[in-house]
């Protein structure tokens, strides 16, 4: 790949690309890799899914995560966890372009969303000053020298740089697959972190509410890896949580964490609800006298009534909502799902495969079309709900290494 090469690619970047969108999300379970053909068809964005793998984290490295999450990890373990990681993440691009029986040179991109570290939207205290930032590790570089692909990665700190939380950015792809002139509709993924994205009907872009809810499925990992002794990374089928009781006195003490009480835009990550998090309310369900299985309820509950809140307060006033759409890892918890349900009826519950897209895929595929914008030169975020002063495009670009002279 050298300039001419990349000019091209920008130069036909309008028509159809084959492009393998990356993604690890909070709950640090593996690398979701999708090999997606994206188009424009009427100037509505085309895509056809042609693979899908989910690769597991190796033990080792799932535990250098852990470790790279924690504030005391010095800076020269960073370094070195950015540097394998990107070498995972190119790993699974070639697996899941292998897997499509296609080869990795009829690749036009990859995009990587990488693995976030730290999430800081808030100001923090440098100095005499204050700044905001964000890490996604899995260098973009490495993967491109690895693959011989375009990689466009880092997509958070362009939203940020315009005064942005730099998240979420999925709404922009929900808008465009899901949005309906005849009802309105929400996307809910149910990931690491729970977040909504609300549709009204026949919606412009600029209507698109989105934020994250708070706590998905992290805790819940959390809680169920604590009670099994390290045996169980998440509540199987929610069948923990089926067993036990809520406890809603401590149910209610946890909605009084601050975060819940702020209204969008807003976003959130394992700084507020990670191991910390956790372990704070193993400790305060041990002295309420919950059991194993109660915990796993009560926890369960706060994420259901967590999003009930915000669809009630964020949503609902603003217009109708007829369908509500699943996603994400926690489609797999029956209990949250029926939980959920019966929170948000008279809303119906549907889920990404009903419109032909792996519930499991959405965020690989999410960025694989957010990259397909940035190579366009488009604009990707939505202002209104990252509170952006602007439009940004999305995301930096790194070449693989020139093919060597002849």
């Amino acid at each position: 790949m050298n300039r001419n090469a990349l000019r091209e690619l920008l130069n036909r970047a309008d028509g159809t690309l084959k492009i393998v969108g990356l993604m690890s999300g909070t709950s640090a379970d593996g690398i979701d890799a999708a090999l997606v053909e994206i188009g424009r068809d009427n100037d509505a964005v085309s895509w056809r899914l042609l693979a899908f793998e989910c690769v597991p984290w190796e033990p080792d490295l799932r535990e250098a995560i852990r470790t790279g999450f924690q504030r005391e990890t010095s800076l020269p373990f960073l370094l070195a966890l950015d540097s394998r990681l990107g070498s995972a993440f190119a790993g699974a691009a070639i697996r899941v372009v292998r897997a499509a029986g296609v080869d990795i040179s009829e690749v036009d991109a990859i995009a990587s969303h990488g693995q976030t570290v730290w999430h800081q939207p808030e100001p923090f205290p440098v100095g005499a000053g204050w700044g905001t930032g964000t890490l996604q590790f899995g260098d973009g570089n490495i993967i491109a020298a690895q693959t011989g692909c375009v990689v466009v990665s880092d997509f958070r700190r362009a939203d940020m740089a315009l005064g942005g939380q730099g998240a979420p950015l999925v709404p922009f792809v929900d808008y465009a697959l899901f949005a309906a002139s005849a009802e309105g509709r929400i996307v809910l993924n149910l990931g690491g972190i729970a977040n909504m994205t609300w549709l009204p009907a026949g919606a412009a872009s600029a209507d698109v509410r989105a934020f994250d809810t708070g706590p998905g499925n992290m805790v819940l990992d959390a809680i169920a890896f604590h009670l099994s002794g390290g045996c169980d990374a998440f509540d199987r089928g929610g069948a923990l949580a089926a067993h036990g009781e809520v406890n809603h006195k401590l149910l209610r003490r946890l909605l009084e964490h601050r975060y819940f009480a702020l209204p969008p835009p807003k976003s959130t990550g394992r700084e507020d609800f990670g191991a910390h998090y956790a372990a704070e309310l193993i400790a305060l369900a041990q002295k309420a006298g919950c059991c194993g299985a109660d915990t796993m309820a009560t926890a369960t509950a706060l994420t259901v009534e967590t999003v009930g809140r915000a669809y009630d307060q964020w949503t609902l006033p603003n217009g109708g909502v007829h369908t509500i759409i699943l996603g994400g890892g926690g489609v797999q918890n029956a209990t949250l799902v029926r939980w959920l349900g019966e929170r948000l009826a008279p809303a119906q519950l549907t889920t990404h495969a009903a419109f032909g897209l792996p519930d499991d895929a959405k965020e690989a595929v999410a960025f694989a079309i957010l990259a397909y914008e940035t190579l366009n030169g488009r604009s990707a975020n939505m202002p209104y709900a990252t509170g952006a002063t602007g439009p940004a495009i999305l995301g930096k670009i790194a070449l693989p290494p020139p093919a060597p002279a002849s």
